[in-house]
């Protein structure tokens, strides 16, 4: 049983958090960070706004991250040693990929892989100030925010929403640990709704209700999207 789980959304809005927990609760779990695969500096173009273009998908290698991804559906196993990862005895049928970042339903050879596709948000002014306490390997230029990151992710999170990529929206200005116990239970549900449906049609039991419950890589309904406060 293999499942691919996208933890998406804005920037400092909670993803890496929650994928470190993730990571640290479920069997036989690894990840890949989006921005592990983000092109040299000098290959980065300067747009229009007059700032370096890392918020956009050109800034990034998709085909390296694609590449990555196979690796992993090819041979879970090996692909969880060659990155220090224990195989759980008692969970051996169970891998699941974690993959974390800004712009992940942004490419389209990887969005039907996802099993869970999940989409955190938090209002315009919560994500600026969040920005301006992080220190980055390039620092913010002044206006960057303005200027480019909050327009980006508008743009990409308006062709995603065009472009009927289903995700579940998660507030971000919740707890983490609040966060991490809803999505864990998610995931938990995914993986009990696979074996289900694996098992010989005699042998299964009935299966728990709530919206969202599907193994593959197609997601269900979508939570009602939370609207960007400016």
């Amino acid at each position: 049983m293999k499942l691919i789980v996208g933890i998406g959304g804005m920037t400092n809005g909670g993803k890496t958090t929650l994928t470190n927990s993730l990571l640290r609760a479920l069997p036989n779990c690894c990840v890949i960070h989006q921005d592990d695969f983000f092109k040299p500096q000098d290959q980065i173009a300067v747009g229009e706004d007059g700032f370096k273009q890392w918020d956009v998908l050109e800034s990034l290698d998709m085909e390296a991250m694609l590449d990555t991804v196979q690796a992993w559906l090819s041979s879970p196993q090996k692909f969880a040693r060659a990155h220090g990862v224990s195989v759980q005895p008692e969970a051996s049928d169970t891998h699941i990929l974690l993959l974390e970042g800004f712009l992940l339903y942004s490419y389209k050879p990887l969005v039907d892989l996802y099993s869970r596709r999940y989409f955190l948000t938090v209002p315009y002014e919560e994500c600026k100030w969040r920005r301006s306490t992080r220190n980055y390997t390039v620092p913010d230029p002044p206006g960057l925010f303005d200027g480019h990151v909050w327009p980006m992710y508008q743009k990409y999170r308006q062709e995603m929403e065009a472009n009927g990529v289903e995700v579940v929206y998660l507030d971000g200005t919740k707890s983490r640990e609040e966060l991490f116990r809803d999505v864990l239970e998610d995931i938990q549900n995914s993986l009990l709704n696979c074996s289900q449906e694996s098992a010989p049609s005699s042998a299964r039991p009935a299966r728990p209700q709530g919206p969202g419950r599907r193994c593959g890589h197609r997601m269900a309904r979508p939570a009602a999207s939370q609207p960007d406060i400016l």
